[in-house]
């Protein structure tokens, strides 16, 4: 059974997931910074296993960041990266956003732009990895 958990502080399962993709998976080395122990993040769960994470803060009033949107890699393809945006872009409308804004690595901007999101400015490394700036009208 799927359920999901918000948390106001960076849980050990997101912790767990994020080290697993971003890490081990795609070589990032700065996953964790000081946002995590201040924003909220979510974590998506299969039978109490944890599966998919992601986390949104405000920017400004109107403007919230999603990030770290990350599956572990066997639950993959089964639409569960989406499930997390649409939970986080909830949580963000609640706290009062109009936009969504994401930074996107470039190999996941169509999975964006199937959600809605349209890319603008120019691609920017992070890590040696491309990224381009997404929004999303809420």
């Amino acid at each position: 059974m799927m359920t999901h958990r918000f948390y106001s502080t960076l849980p050990e399962e997101a912790r767990l997931i994020r080290t697993e993709v971003f890490i081990d998976e795609q070589g990032f080395h700065d996953e964790f910074d000081d946002k995590d122990n201040s924003v909220t993040h979510v974590v998506l769960f299969d039978d109490n296993i944890p599966i998919a994470t992601g986390r949104v803060f405000p920017e400004s009033k109107q403007i919230y960041y999603a990030g770290r949107i990350a599956v572990r890699k066997h639950y993959r393809g089964k639409n569960y990266g989406a499930e997390v945006m649409k939970l986080l872009e909830n949580k963000a409308k609640e706290q009062g956003a109009e936009i969504l804004a994401v930074s996107a690595q470039c190999r996941a901007q169509r999975f964006y732009e199937k959600l809605g999101y349209t890319a603008s400015g120019d691609v920017y490394l992070d890590e040696y990895c491309e990224h381009i700036h997404m929004e999303k009208k809420l």
